[in-house]
């Protein structure tokens, strides 16, 4: 069966573009400014401190930024304090005793121990050991006892600038990989009812393909909402965030739920009679796609969700098996699973649980 095995691999390959090309939009910026101050960084130790090979002040600058958007400023500071420790300490021991095997373990337990004793975060204690290994079994390149600390700290303080100076809601991150996520969804849900409408099971299988590549993505989101939600307990500035990443959080458990039950619709419409009845079925699930649109840009803004509540009850009302009369139980069927991710939806749009199946239609 060559021809639908090329048709299977041509719709994976896509799909993992679309997938890279998401991944590439959200990163480019933070990668950006992440070179930019690993550029800085080297440079500054290079021209200005004169050290010929100051390779640990862009590692530092990386290790502290990365590619992420969420930066909030105790955890940078936390991981500058803590490659800046280990290389130190690293460093300080390096010239007092050599390395070797036994250096290494010697100077892992001492910077840990050091780094728990100066704070409670993990982030700090991790560089800090691991920064000290490559110090002990790198060989010296340099004079001086903290000619590698003082590169680490350039490029510690290179990043704590950038932080800084590109401060952003801390709330835009999760909810740009919610509207993404919720994008996904919609572009699955309406892939799907173009596949009913025109009984082509290929589209259908692409929505499922869809639906399948966009669990990486949910699960950044729900991360991103947690870890939010995170920085609410430990930064006070962060706190009159609490209410909005408790949101963000529930709104990504239901968005998992939906897809999830979506994925289900889908596998079942595959197997769906050509000659079946399928515009009811196509209707409703069309409908949820325009309003799970509603419900994406409402989650991109943090706007208020009332339009997306409304659509989805406007949505959820077609979602009624018995009014399809002839079309068959298999048909049916469809309309009874999109039952599910409407509730989920609706949820998600803020209404509560009881009056979001209270939306649906009784059976």
């Amino acid at each position: 069966m060559p021809g639908p095995v090329r048709t299977v691999r041509r719709r994976a390959l896509q799909l993992r573009v679309l997938q890279g090309r998401s991944r590439v939009r959200r990163a480019f910026l933070p990668v950006l400014q992440a070179a930019v101050a690993a550029s800085a960084a080297f440079a500054f130790a290079f021209y200005v401190l004169g050290h010929e090979m100051p390779f640990f002040a862009p590692i530092s600058a990386w290790v502290c930024l990365g590619f992420s958007a969420d930066r909030e400023l105790r955890r940078v500071a936390e991981l500058g304090v803590g490659v800046a420790l280990g290389v130190g300490f690293g460093d300080l021991v390096a010239h007092g005793i050599g390395s070797g095997w036994w250096q290494i373990g010697l100077t892992l337990l001492a910077a840990a121990l050091l780094a728990r004793f100066l704070d409670r975060g993990q982030m700090l204690t991790t560089q800090a050991g691991v920064q000290a290994i490559v110090i002990i079994g790198m060989p010296q390149i340099q004079s001086g006892p903290v000619g590698r600390w003082t590169d680490a700290a350039v490029g510690a303080i290179a990043a704590l600038l950038v932080a800084t100076l590109t401060p952003g809601d801390p709330r835009r991150h999760a909810r740009a990989l919610g509207a993404e996520a919720t994008t996904a969804l919609a572009e699955m849900l309406r892939e799907l009812a173009a596949g009913l409408r025109t009984h082509d099971v290929d589209r259908v299988r692409a929505a499922l393909d869809r639906g399948r590549g966009t669990q990486g993505l949910l699960e950044d989101w729900a991360a991103s909402a947690q870890a939010g939600l995170h920085n609410t307990r430990l930064d006070a500035a962060s706190r009159r965030y609490r209410e909005d990443f408790q949101v963000l959080v529930r709104q990504a458990e239901m968005l998992d739920r939906a897809v999830r039950s979506v994925r289900v619709l889908a596998r079942r419409a595959i197997s769906v009679p050509v000659d079946a009845e399928l515009d009811g079925a196509g209707e409703l699930i069309g409908r949820s796609a325009r309003a799970t649109q509603v419900l994406a840009a409402v989650i991109g803004a943090g706007s208020d969700p009332t339009p997306a509540r409304n659509a989805l009850r406007d949505a959820a009302s077609l979602a009624d098996p018995g009014a399809l009369g002839e079309a068959g139980w298999q048909v049916q069927s469809l309309v009874m699973l999109m039952r599910s991710p409407l509730v989920d939806l609706l949820e998600a749009a803020g209404e509560p649980p009881e009056a979001a199946r209270d939306a649906l239609p009784t059976l």
